[in-house]
């Protein structure tokens, strides 16, 4: 009876010792789940190396495009270097320049960052000037509406995308400007904030002030001459219409070579979790064949 049970007892041990799987054995990715990632791996390497190829191309186009807005830009620092207020300005209104598109690190969170800093009063802001925590905000851009609109979302006024698809025109930024005119908000000045293009693989979030009209008409140098109020009020919108496209441009030359950046790294990891993955399925494969090796060399040596 005791010889029984004790057989017993070894007969249901022994199948229990000699198949039980190691500790972390469900865990363990199969050779096929292995094989799967591999091949899944592989596709997203190959999407990434053409979203680079593609982005080099048009990071050339969008550099061409940068410098010649840049002008626009610089003819408008000359205007208001000669057309100082030493009055501030009362209304303000901030205009945020992103873009509707992803996959490009973190240039939209520069300008969300830098606007925050800005409305905060932060001592790193972008620009040195006195912007009340309820400032109206204009957004160009889709990424920044989604960051902003959680934190500030009461300061929020209008929003734009489909802007900056391709290498942004002027008529687009005169789009801007006039809806931002007919919006109802009255503005002295407007502070845009945007990427600044510091070389093919770096940018640094920045922002310019544009005196409205108010601003130019009490300024000493336009005070020395007789002009219509009409010529003044052009001359507003066409500065604020010019700011916007030379900060357009530049962050869109910002976003394509962050986009080139990003797609270049996410290359480079891929082709390291490919030789990763790799290894580990031909250790695996080995082991597999070593073990229907042994099965079939000690079923021949029992026959």
């Amino acid at each position: 009876m005791l010889a029984r049970s004790s057989l017993a007892r070894a007969t249901v041990a022994a199948p229990a010792a000699l198949g039980r799987a190691p500790a972390g054995a469900r865990n363990m990715a199969t050779l096929r789940e292995i094989e799967l990632r591999l091949k899944s791996v592989r596709n997203i390497e190959k999407i990434t190396k053409s979203m680079k190829m593609i982005a080099s191309t048009k990071l050339a186009k969008a550099q061409r495009a940068m410098n010649s807005g840049k002008e626009y830009g610089v003819a408008n620092v000359e205007v208001f270097d000669h057309a100082k207020s030493d009055q501030p300005s009362e209304n303000k209104i901030i205009i945020v320049i992103s873009s509707d598109k992803g996959l490009c690190g973190g240039i939209h969170s520069s300008v969300t960052k830098a606007t925050r800093r800005l409305l905060a009063g932060a001592p790193d802001a972008p620009i040195k000037t006195d912007v009340s925590p309820d400032t109206p905000i204009f957004i160009v851009g889709d990424k920044s509406k989604a960051q902003l609109s959680r934190a500030t979302g009461g300061n929020l006024r209008m929003t734009f995308n489909q802007i900056g698809k391709d290498v942004p025109t002027f008529s687009d930024a005169s789009a801007v400007t006039d809806l931002i005119i007919k919006s109802g908000v009255p503005f002295d000045s407007a502070i845009i904030v945007y990427n600044k293009f510091v070389s093919a693989i770096s940018y640094e979030s920045a922002a310019v002030e544009v005196k409205g009209e108010k601003a130019l008409k009490e300024s000493d140098g336009f005070k020395a001459y007789e002009m219509e109020d009409d010529v003044t009020k052009d001359l507003a919108e066409f500065s604020l219409a010019n700011a916007i496209f030379s900060a357009l441009t530049e962050a869109h030359a910002c976003e394509i070579s962050a986009r080139r950046n990003a797609m270049d790294n996410a290359s480079k990891n891929a082709t390291d979790m490919i030789g990763s993955l790799q290894m580990q399925y031909n250790r695996g494969r080995q082991a597999a064949i070593t073990n229907e090796l042994v099965d079939i060399i000690t079923g021949a040596s029992a026959l």
